[in-house]
């Protein structure tokens, strides 16, 4: 059971999205949360919930055990400068969600010998449904076994070297656009051969729901998915073909390799 007070440094679309699934989920309790934002009316859902909202980021912190910063990354510098005296190393535990920020630069911000947490969840976090690649630095067995349990009320999480957090960034934040272009070409499909888009857009995301089910489930390789569905001369095959003679995993492929480009240029 979890008895540690969360702050929230910015209360922003993910940051209300992280507080949500906390209580959702029943990890933390209204009383156990407490989110920052200058426009204290974005909060007014969380505030009637019993949440803590505040604008004093010192006065939250102060107040919990564990921060997690969900700042932009323009201002973490800036902001987490002005509020070092706040933290506690004895006390705290910082988790940063924000892109781009490396744990050394968090260290050097900080300048004090306290766990820090890099992690890069997806939007879909705000349904609990989020897959979150976690990184540490100077964090104890128990503190990551901790930050692992509070994320897994909010989908997923996979522990990967700092390295590989630009590739994370690409194919789980990145990728639900990915997949929900996927779904929208698949629901024109759907509306070219007679369904209503309504009725097509159910049908796709289903699909692509049930079909990431198969491989959670079942952990097979996608190809033996699809050999249970491509019966000779069948028109499943067919389309298959047809997509990969247009391109469809290369482009996919070459699509993945853009945006990491992009992240490192």
């Amino acid at each position: 059971m979890n008895t540690k007070k969360i702050a929230i440094i910015g209360g922003g679309n993910l940051g209300i999205a992280i507080a949500e699934g906390l209580l959702k989920s029943g990890f933390a309790k209204p009383t156990q949360i407490t989110i920052t934002h200058r426009t204290l009316s974005r909060l007014d859902d969380l505030k009637a919930k019993g949440v803590a909202v505040t604008s004093d980021n010192a006065f939250a912190i102060r107040e919990s055990e564990v921060i997690i910063v969900a700042l932009k990354p323009f201002n973490v510098k800036e902001v987490l400068a002005e509020l070092k005296v706040s933290f506690d190393p004895k006390k705290h535990i910082v988790i940063s969600v924000v892109t781009g920020i490396f744990l050394k630069d968090l260290a050097s911000i900080l300048d004090l010998p306290i766990p820090i947490f890099r992690a890069m969840p997806n939007t879909a976090i705000a349904i609990q449904e989020s897959v979150t690649c976690l990184c540490s630095h100077h964090a104890t067995n128990e503190q990551v076994s901790y930050v692992s349990d509070l994320f897994n009320q909010l989908g997923i999480t996979i522990s990967i070297d700092e390295k590989l957090m630009d590739a994370a960034t690409v194919l789980g934040a990145c990728g639900i656009a990915y997949a929900l272009r996927f779904i929208r070409a698949a629901t024109q499909g759907g509306i070219e051969i007679g369904f209503d888009a309504k009725t097509a857009s159910l049908i796709a995301a289903q699909t692509v729901k049930g079909a990431a089910e198969l491989l959670l489930t079942g952990n097979n390789h996608p190809e033996e998915e699809i050999d249970k569905v491509t019966t000779p001369k069948g028109c499943t095959i067919v389309g298959l073909n047809e997509m990969e003679h247009r391109g469809f995993s290369s482009s996919l492929i070459r699509g993945i390799g853009a945006s990491y480009n992009k992240i490192n240029s």
